[in-house]
């Protein structure tokens, strides 16, 4: 191995955005966050299960179980509390 091969520069990472969704017909969709790997923390927990977060107004969107609204995407339940998002 030659350790003389130049380091590969890190790539620049979006700064995350105060309200994000994993919905690409959403508004507050930014393809370019999604690129890398995001974490959310509510209270302190960290959830896998966020399809959008809201950092101002201390909120975040989860499914609520397999239950589907009329147009097939999943029904959606709103917890509040402490949210921090962050680039794992």
């Amino acid at each position: 191995m030659n350790d003389t091969t130049p380091a590969t520069p890190p790539t620049e990472r979006p700064t995350l955005p105060d309200r994000l969704s994993t919905d690409p017909r959403s508004p507050h969709h930014v393809a370019a966050v999604f690129e890398h790997a995001i974490g959310i923390r509510l209270n302190g927990k960290e959830r896998f299960d966020v399809e959008e977060y809201c950092l101002s107004e201390g909120w975040v969107k989860v499914p609520s179980g397999k239950t589907l609204d009329r147009k097939g995407q999943p029904l959606l339940i709103q917890l509040k509390g402490k949210v921090e998002a962050f680039y794992r």
